[in-house]
């Protein structure tokens, strides 16, 4: 059994008691290799937000020109700032970026993108070219050389399915769903012995590391608690997870997590209000607990989605489009506006011409962030100045 597929069985939990073979425990315990005090956050925004009506050009008249049924007022948006400004839905998103906490990237992307969700997600993911495939993620190839050996919790995944941007070919990082519910039981037996068997040997290191995993889980939850009441949503209470495993010294380099439902093909003006609105009550949250136990200059939140939406849109919607704005929180960020603002009419087949390469944003987190040469795994973009 190799590596992928028994991770496949192990690697994941998405909540409940999991019963370990008794044999574990010959195995002892393996110290935390990845330290240090910054780490990434990322949260992945499915669906394909869109962009315009994210970080909004309201002093554009193409934008009302275009957008006939789905422009936001000018009278309503916030947080104005050189010509753009942020849905009403985003009014923390202002606040933060006016106390110099969060800097906007503009205009996003990749050259020749793709507009299929599966596949734009798999290149932002493994951070290749849009005709090129790899199995291993951007992060998951970064934590096979950050960590001397497999560390399940080197990456921390909050959510009820693998990511491919965590996947490397050494098993450094989980997937779970509900932190407090992910524990491994397990009897110790003193007749216990290795088999001659190196395949089922390494299958036992390997769950050796699930059970490791738990109990580090476990054991930073113990240590930390929320600074404040978060909104009772799904996002919320991943990030609240996040932020209680930070404050609890797991000193896991890279949290994930995701938020869905941003295809706004139909009926965009209420579903994409309310997609906001939990996207901003959510990281506003876990702003302020981070920045209450005096953490937020240690931890770099990224916001992406694998791509944004067309200019014009459908009637009551909007279709796949290309670039969009990333969000960078924390991590002693500018807090500042970097790109051009959307060039409405120059448009690539009706679609923002990208003018930041996404690898770009990758290779400055890599390298400002966690100290690390990012051209090791394959990143061959120039980092992006002004982030930090």
């Amino acid at each position: 059994m190799n590596r992928r597929n028994f991770l496949s069985l192990t690697g994941t939990f998405t909540g409940g008691m999991l019963l370990l073979p008794d044999f574990l425990h010959a195995f002892g315990s393996q110290s935390n290799l990845v330290i240090g005090e910054q780490c990434l956050v990322i949260i992945q925004l499915n669906g394909g937000n869109d962009g315009l009506n994210t970080f909004i050009p309201y002093e554009n008249p193409l934008y009302y020109d275009l957008r006939t049924k789905i422009a936001i007022n000018k009278d309503a948006v916030v947080g104005k700032n050189k010509g753009m400004a942020f849905h009403p839905a985003l009014k923390d998103f202002a606040q933060m970026q006016q106390n110099g906490d969060l800097t906007v990237i503009q205009n996003v992307g990749y050259p020749e993108p793709i507009r299929s969700h599966f596949r734009s997600q798999e290149i932002w993911q493994t951070a290749t070219d849009s005709n090129k495939y790899l199995n291993e993620g951007w992060l998951g190839r970064y934590l096979d050389l950050q960590c001397k050996d497999h560390q399940p919790t080197a990456g921390i995944n909050i959510d009820s399915i693998d990511n491919l941007a965590l996947k490397g070919i050494e098993p450094n990082a989980i997937t779970v769903k509900d932190p407090n519910r992910f524990k491994v039981k397990n009897e110790k037996e003193e007749t216990v012995k290795l088999s001659d068997n190196p395949q089922l040997d390494f299958v036992r290191k390997i769950a050796n590391s699930v059970v490791e995993g738990s109990d580090e889980i476990q054991k930073a939850l113990e240590k930390s608690t929320s600074e404040i009441t978060y909104p009772k949503t799904g996002l919320s209470k991943n990030l609240e997870w996040i932020a209680r495993l930070i404050k609890g010294n797991l000193n896991s380099k890279v949290y994930y997590t995701s938020l869905g439902g941003f295809d706004t093909h139909d009926n965009q003006l209420a579903i994409h209000e309310r997609k906001l609105t939990e996207l901003n009550d959510s990281i506003f949250s876990f702003y302020q607990d981070l920045k209450k136990a005096q953490l937020l200059q240690n931890v770099t939140l990224v916001v992406f989605s694998e791509f944004g939406r067309r200019v014009k849109d459908n009637g009551n919607g909007t279709d796949h489009g290309t670039a969009a704005p990333m969000f960078i929180i924390g991590g002693n960020n500018k807090g500042t506006i970097l790109g051009k603002n959307p060039n409405l009419s120059d448009l690539d087949n009706g679609d923002l011409k990208h003018e930041i390469d996404f690898r770009s944003v990758y290779a400055t987190l890599l390298k400002q962030k966690l100290n690390f040469d990012y051209t090791k795994i394959g990143i061959s973009n120039n980092q992006l100045n002004g982030i930090f």
